[in-house]
């Protein structure tokens, strides 16, 4: 038995890679309540967003989130680091018209000062004194970020040795980095949510995907600590963790 979940974990194992951000090859295996925030990221940013202002979206994965928006596509920049998304981006977003960069240096962004009238920047990386170069006055940063207890039970599980890999990355800091680089907090929230795995093949799946939150993550090192995963998700139908989720509207 034990030989055919090893078989089955490791192929799973080997199938974890992802261009943009598509969970969909697990999305009957597992569950997680991202859209059950008490907020609504993107009501938030059409709130703020003038049909004729300068957007830049900062790491913006494949684009899907960007272009959900439907902003006019030339007064819209965007950038991403991750080379398989930036392949990606490269085909799609720039023949929409979109000024696309590759861009993984944030605390040298492409851009000249005062260039945007709003930067959003959804589960990415940001330097908020680059931020507030590019921003005009009066300009809006708006970010949903995943917090630093993100998932922290799951990777618990396989890896309970491994700290918090982005300490300090919550609400209360974070309004505090703002507010000493110059912006205003206009309005904020931060949430935990339940994230459920039905099925110990989408986990392992889904930790390998998840590298910086689950460091060092493979079947072999873990083996022993999946049966127990397996064990649980037998007796009890699933295994849960909490996603960590605030979010922050500020204005220079």
């Amino acid at each position: 038995m034990n030989d055919k979940l090893y078989i089955k974990w490791k192929q799973e194992e080997e199938k974890a890679k992802i261009i943009g951000w598509d969970f969909s090859y697990i999305e009957d295996r597992f569950d997680s309540e991202e859209d059950n925030l008490p907020w609504d990221y993107r009501t938030v940013i059409k709130k703020y967003v003038g049909e004729n202002d300068r957007l830049l979206d900062i790491d913006t994965g494949g684009g899907e989130f960007l272009l959900s928006l439907g902003h006019p596509y030339h007064f819209t920049s965007a950038t991403e680091g991750y080379p398989p998304n930036v392949e990606l981006c490269r085909n799609k977003l720039t023949a929409l018209g979109i000024d696309f960069h590759e861009m993984s240096d944030y605390s040298h962004m492409p851009f000249a000062d005062e260039s945007f009238d709003v930067v959003i920047n959804r589960h990415g990386s940001y330097d908020i004194n680059e931020i507030f170069r590019v921003l005009k006055k009066g300009g809006l940063f708006i970010t949903q970020q995943v917090g630093e207890l993100n998932d922290r039970e799951l990777v618990e599980l396989v890896l309970p040795s491994v700290p918090v890999t982005f300490s300090d990355h919550n609400l209360k800091s974070q309004v505090k980095l703002f507010e000493n680089a110059g912006f205003q907090v206009i309005e904020s929230g931060e949430a935990f949510r339940p994230i459920k795995f039905y099925d110990t093949a989408a986990f392992v799946w889904f930790a390998k995907i998840i590298e910086w939150e689950f460091v060092g993550f493979s079947v072999d090192k873990c083996f022993e600590k999946l049966l127990h995963v397996e064990e649980e998700i037998l007796k009890n139908g699933f295994i849960s963790g909490n996603i960590h989720r605030f979010y922050i509207a500020a204005r220079k």
